[in-house]
């Protein structure tokens, strides 16, 4: 008698979904959000100078950019799924870097992490952009921000009081997220996507789809949005801890603030419903005033710290909005034809982002406390504002019913 028997898969499993994708990110998020709050404050202990933090982001956005944008050439000798693996053993390395204790191996921890960071965020964008419809993209960033809401918002918090009680707990937790990362996504047997990994003649130039890229504005609208709205994160992540402890309010101001606006990323699908029932530029366009209006006010208010602090907060109802429809300008324009490339482009956002950054910050540090760079990156936010005045209208708005 014939017994059915479960199918054997021979390459990987069965056609990944919405949910496979967000739980990696939200056991990446884990990695990060542990010590999210942690990195500038043990910088900060380390230097014990702004500026020098400054500079040392700054060195690590050029590093991480480079890496970033050689991924995509990596993968044509390198099969992506052990890309993915590569990123989480960076994450290992970083770690074990950090417990050191040495102020220049927490520099180097950085970097590492960040090299981490840019590979896993190329090939998941070069998974979720093989697998997942145009259609569904929306539904795809917010299921992922509920799958990390967990680890963004208890983890900066706990990280703080983790790194207060012993130095290096949060950094051997953040490894153990390492680890289920990698075994995870093993377990769902992605493969190597639907891209071709091995080359059949020559290597490109890793830079010249960046040609391609140049030649679409709106990517280059979108990659804008994405790289304004990392800065603002920036901001809030690294220099609204070193305003508090500026400012007599303590070492875990930050890490609390971040915590309490993370939690919002629960309600992030009632977000997406109000961009489906407005659209995309509508959205994008309104969140950017709102959040630089708040930056700017916490720059005007700088002699008043739990101002500042209420501002910041509030602002930061805009980053999480900005989390949610920012991404798909860019997302809604990609070719299917250029999905690696462009996912490698898109991931470039947040190594900008991290040049730009704590490159600004050091200018205005040159002639203003900490509270300027809140202005200046207020006067980023209304930037963006008027380069989304240039989308489609209709961009991502629900289609009336026939």
């Amino acid at each position: 008698m014939f017994t059915p028997r479960s199918p054997l898969y021979l390459s990987h499993a069965p056609t990944p979904r919405v949910e496979h994708f967000a739980l990696l990110a939200g056991i990446e998020a884990g990695v990060r959000g542990i010590i999210l709050s942690v990195m500038p404050l043990a910088l900060y202990r380390a230097f014990g100078d702004a500026g020098i933090v400054s500079g040392i982001y700054f060195a690590v956005g050029i590093a991480s950019l480079f890496c970033g944008l050689m991924v995509p050439y990596m993968t044509r000798f390198i099969p992506r799924r052990w890309m993915f693996t590569l990123g989480g053993v960076l994450y290992l390395i970083g770690m074990a870097l950090a417990v050191t204790g040495l102020p220049m191996f927490k520099a180097a921890s950085l970097m590492v992490n960040a090299f981490g960071t840019v590979t896993f965020s190329v090939c998941l964008n070069a998974y979720i952009l093989d697998y997942i419809t145009r259609s569904e993209l929306g539904r795809n960033e917010s299921t992922r921000m509920v799958y990390s809401a967990a680890s963004w918002t208890i983890g900066p918090v706990a990280g703080v009081w983790l790194f207060n009680w012993w130095e290096p707990a949060p950094f051997i937790i953040a490894a153990g997220f390492a680890v289920a990362l990698i075994a995870v996504f093993w377990k769902l047997r992605l493969g190597n996507g639907k891209q071709i990994s091995r080359a059949r003649g020559p290597a490109p130039n890793p830079l010249a789809f960046l040609d391609r890229f140049r030649r679409q504005p709106r990517l280059i609208a979108g990659w804008l949005f994405a790289v304004i709205r990392s800065s603002g994160w920036w901001v809030y992540v690294v220099y609204l801890p070193i305003y508090a402890i500026q400012n007599g309010l303590g070492e875990t101001i930050g890490g609390l603030s971040l915590s309490l606006s993370n939690g919002l990323l629960f309600i992030t699908p009632l977000m997406l419903r109000l961009v489906h029932k407005t659209s995309v530029r509508f959205a994008v366009r309104g969140t950017f005033a709102f959040t630089g209006a708040l930056f700017l006010v916490a720059w005007i208010v700088a002699p008043l710290p739990w101002l500042v602090v209420a501002a910041m907060l509030i602002g930061s109802i805009g980053l999480v909005m900005l989390d949610v429809c920012g991404s798909l300008p860019f997302l809604m324009a990609v070719k299917p034809s250029e999905r690696t490339e462009m996912a490698a482009v898109y991931s470039s956002f947040r190594d900008v982002s991290g040049i730009l950054t704590p490159g600004v910050a050091w200018l205005v540090l040159l002639v203003s406390p900490v509270a300027g760079v809140f202005g200046a990156c207020g006067l980023g936010m209304f930037a963006a504002w008027a380069i989304a005045g240039r989308l489609h209208p209709r961009l991502g708005a629900a289609k009336p019913a026939l």
